[in-house]
């Protein structure tokens, strides 16, 4: 297993940052940076989205919807999420006029699936300003030209109206809708025509 500083190291040897012309731009965390998603996890408005319902996610708080992400935790993490493309991507949505971190994306190979599964957090104080739909713009451009997926992937309940909305805007289909989950897919092809 890689130190961290082994791991800083080859974290900023590669691509770290995905900018555009957008509000935000995706930044790949260094170790000691996974204290803001710490944070980020532990904020009860953030992911008061997630509560009520049965996650099979270790440190989950069904109360309030937010996950235990303790320091023992990062390592294991770390080396599963960052620097493993193509199977998988992991970075901070950040502000490109202020450089803050606003909230995070990640996109993976799932074994058995045609596609790659993705998900999106914007922190409660920043929604409405049209970072995620930016932030969403830019991780599907990393899963189509950079990790050459052939369709994009989201699930969630269908009571997250925002949600829905943020993804039939970005270009996402309907695959399925079987209550409360709906499913969304966007494929390649999609994707490039968009682009033009």
């Amino acid at each position: 297993m890689a130190t961290k500083k082994e791991q800083n190291q080859k974290n900023s040897a590669s691509e770290r940052k995905y900018k555009s012309e957008s509000k935000v731009y995706l930044h790949v965390p260094s170790f000691e940076e996974l204290t803001y998603r710490q944070k980020l996890l532990q904020e009860a408005e953030t992911m008061s989205y997630n509560k009520g319902y049965e996650r099979n996610i270790e440190g989950y708080d069904i109360e309030t919807g937010c996950i235990d992400f303790s320091e023992s935790k990062w390592q294991k993490w770390y080396d599963h999420f960052i620097g493993q493309e193509p199977k998988r991507f992991y970075a901070y949505i950040t502000r490109s006029d202020n450089d803050e971190f606003i909230g995070e994306v990640n996109v993976r190979e799932v074994p058995g699936k045609p596609w790659y599964e993705m998900g999106i957090v914007v922190t409660a104080s920043e929604r409405g300003k049209g970072y995620a739909k930016d932030a969403l713009k830019l991780l599907l451009e990393v899963a189509f030209e950079k990790l050459q997926a052939d369709s994009v992937h989201n699930f969630f309940e269908d009571e997250r109206e925002s949600a829905i909305a943020l993804h039939l805007n970005c270009g996402f289909s309907v695959l399925s809708h079987e209550e409360p989950i709906i499913e969304l897919l966007i494929t390649k092809e999609e994707y490039e025509q968009l682009k033009h």
